[in-house]
């Protein structure tokens, strides 16, 4: 069976798994991705989602490959990363849009970029 997945917002971990056949094995906050400033550039997060039955799982997201840019002296945040970790361990790195087949078992893992930071850090 095929079933195909999209979930463009952060949606609550019951709901999720009701409507997917899926198990969210994480969702945490991703310390450090922020970008160094006066101001701290908030932190993304983890999600790991461990697909049941094998789906087509497709993403769209920013920041893949250009870090978000700091303001007024501050450091950009680290970018976000996407992939695929297969039941045999095989780690796959996805692109910021991609449409991919998983199967029973595999682990997509989405870590958000952080923001950027903000004003010259004071020495």
């Amino acid at each position: 069976m095929h079933t195909h997945m999209t979930n463009s917002r952060i949606t609550d971990p019951e709901v999720l798994e009701l409507r997917f056949p899926v198990l969210l094995q994480e969702f945490s906050i991703r310390k450090g991705s922020g970008g160094a400033g006066r101001n701290q550039g908030g932190d993304g997060v983890v999600r790991r989602i461990q697909f049941l039955e094998t789906m087509t799982a497709g993403i769209l997201s920013s920041h893949r490959s250009i870090p978000p840019f700091g303001l007024n002296g501050g450091m950009p945040a680290k970018p976000g990363v996407n992939k695929v970790i297969r039941s045999n361990g095989r780690v796959e790195i996805l692109q910021g849009c991609a449409e991919i087949e998983v199967r029973a078992d595999d682990v997509v893992q989405i870590e958000t970029p952080g923001g950027g930071g903000f004003g010259w850090v004071k020495e």
